[in-house]
């Protein structure tokens, strides 16, 4: 027995040393190539026979070795770091507007309601021609627009745009920039069933503070029978705010999730540390696949605890977490350092960026190799896919017609050109998107520039082009291919006839973000809204909550 002690402390000692020894030589293997990466760039440098910009391509080495690890993990310079102030803090400087590049030139997308911009007079659709008189040519990068537009409050800029359909189409405005504060609530209220609701479209430090002054007004009112809480198109942020809103409604010390690192002693656990404010009041919320991050924390943690019921469609999921580290020279480099764990234990990432495809694209879990959790009720749920609702409700499919009206940007123009023809619109609560307003947007669209893959006609020519392929293309067999194309002849006006009602919903909240504040806006879409209807059905029946929050019997 003494003997197969010391044979395996043999082994053990040298297992230690060679795994040192490994250790020491990718250390060796990583210095060499470090000091052979910076000797390139030297040479480069020095002795390329043309000028090279050395900062631009030492960002774009940045960005493309960034691009190798995962899209999260990012390089911000000391001189561009609005981005992740915004997306922390919730705040910014500047004329409060976003923009967007189409073609050779740059557009106001969308000025925020109470923005420098939109007070000035800037509107959506306006082309922007020069930025302190600084040209905006089809080669400048829209990053650097955005740059130029933001600044230290209080300081002026002026913006020289091209406004259409409009007779005076060059104007000039001189803005004051301010802080732009990003209010991650738009809009909560009671409806008359007594169901609450509550939009949150982003976590930032100012993102809990709102969410418990809007439960505390909701909670006063004594009809309230539920909560709604709306986390569709929420891409996360901080994932502290997602347990500070998580302790209104679980008991003070809940788990609400775990983070673990590359060493198994950075554990870290996140408990809700506040009072809540009600334990019992029924809750709902909506995910869908932009539902990510801090919002997958949130309804995940729900989720396995029991204390709310999920619908929509399955969330995006991201279960890494990250950290910003400070760089020299002032830069900030944001860093996956971890995985983040919800109460049952799951891990909901959907991509491994540790093992890719043979094209080099990250490696998806499939179903069938996730693995069985429990929520505390001892419901069945799944890790490496996201949250999968406790009640799916599916938007109707799209199409290429409406993909290309949005994407191609048909309703985006048909709204600059209708305000600038309405400039005064009805209040919000009588203005309606109807018949006249349809047939004017089909006018609007030209035929012979609207274009969109027609599936019906793609899949006959893929049919006929196999019967050739495989011999079947006789006389008989041609005459009746001929005959269901004519059926299956595509036309437009009857594409855009059948696809009424999803158009009216596009051409809805592209006039809506011209006219109202965002409140209103939210209020109108949530008219028809399916999820929130079979959401608000659920809250409304307690049977039914209490049976969804239970394990299946069988």
């Amino acid at each position: 027995m003494k003997r197969f002690f010391i044979i395996l402390a043999s082994i053990a000692a040298i297992c230690c040393v060679t795994g040192a020894r490994s250790a020491d030589a990718r250390k060796d293997a990583f210095a060499r190539k470090l000091h052979t990466f910076n000797s390139i760039v030297k040479e480069l440098h020095t002795n390329y026979v043309d000028t090279l910009d050395a900062v631009d391509i030492m960002d774009k080495t940045i960005d493309a070795l960034l691009y190798q690890i995962d899209p999260y993990t990012e390089y911000y310079p000391s001189d561009n770091q609005d981005e992740i102030l915004s997306i922390s803090q919730g705040k910014y400087a500047g004329i409060g507007s976003v923009i967007t590049k189409r073609g050779d030139s740059v557009y106001i997308s969308e000025p925020q309601w109470t923005s420098p911009a939109r007070k000035a007079g800037l509107r959506a659709g306006d082309a922007i021609l020069a930025v302190d008189g600084v040209p905006v040519t089809p080669k400048t990068d829209i990053g650097d627009v955005s740059k130029n537009l933001r600044g230290q409050a209080g300081t002026e800029v002026r913006v020289d745009v091209r406004r259409p359909y409009t007779a005076d189409s060059l104007l000039s405005f001189t803005i004051t920039r301010a802080d732009i504060n990003v209010d991650p609530l738009p809009y909560f209220g009671v409806d008359s069933t007594g169901i609450g609701y509550l939009r949150l479209t982003t976590f930032n430090e100012s993102s809990a503070r709102r969410v418990r002054e809007a439960l505390l007004s909701m909670l006063a009112d004594k009809e309230l029978k539920g909560i709604v809480i709306d986390l569709r198109s929420n891409g996360g942020g901080l994932l502290e705010s997602a347990v500070q809103i998580a302790s209104n409604f679980v008991p003070k010390g809940t788990e609400i999730l775990r983070t673990r690192g590359r060493d198994p002693r950075d554990e870290r656990i996140y408990k809700t540390v506040g009072q809540p404010l009600n334990l019992k009041i029924p809750l709902a919320i909506l995910i869908d696949g932009s539902t990510a991050s801090a919002s997958e924390i949130l309804s995940g943690s729900f989720q396995d605890l029991d204390r709310a019921v999920i619908v929509g469609e399955r969330s995006f999921g991201k279960g890494l977490v990250q950290t910003t580290r400070p760089l020299p020279y002032d830069d900030i480099l944001k860093i996956t350092t971890g995985r983040y764990y919800i109460p049952s234990g799951r891990l909901i990432q959907v991509l491994d960026y540790s093992h890719r495809n043979p094209d080099g694209t990250p490696a998806r879990t499939p179903d069938s190799l996730t693995h069985e959790f429990s929520t505390r009720a001892g419901r069945i749920v799944r890790d490496g896919g996201g949250i999968t609702p406790d009640v799916t409700v599916k938007l109707p499919d799209a199409n290429r017609l409406l993909y290309n009206i949005v994407a191609d940007s048909w309703a985006f123009d048909y709204a600059t050109r209708f305000v600038a023809m309405n400039p005064q619109p009805a209040p919000s609560d009588s203005f309606v998107v109807g018949d006249s307003i349809f047939a004017d947007f089909k006018a609007f669209i030209d035929p012979t520039r609207f274009k969109y893959d027609r599936q019906c006609e793609a899949a006959l020519k893929y049919l006929r082009e196999a019967a050739e392929a495989e011999g079947y293309m006789t006389d008989s067999v041609s005459k009746q291919f001929e005959v269901l194309g004519a059926m299956l002849r595509h036309d437009l006006d009857h594409d855009l006839n059948i696809n009424r009602d999803a158009i009216i919903d596009i051409l809805d909240s592209e006039l809506a973000a011209r006219y109202y504040s965002d409140a209103d806006r939210v209020r109108r879409q949530l008219s028809g809204d399916s999820a929130l209807t079979e959401a608000r059905a659920i809250l409304l029946d307690p049977a039914r909550y209490k049976a969804l929050l239970q394990p299946d019997k069988q």
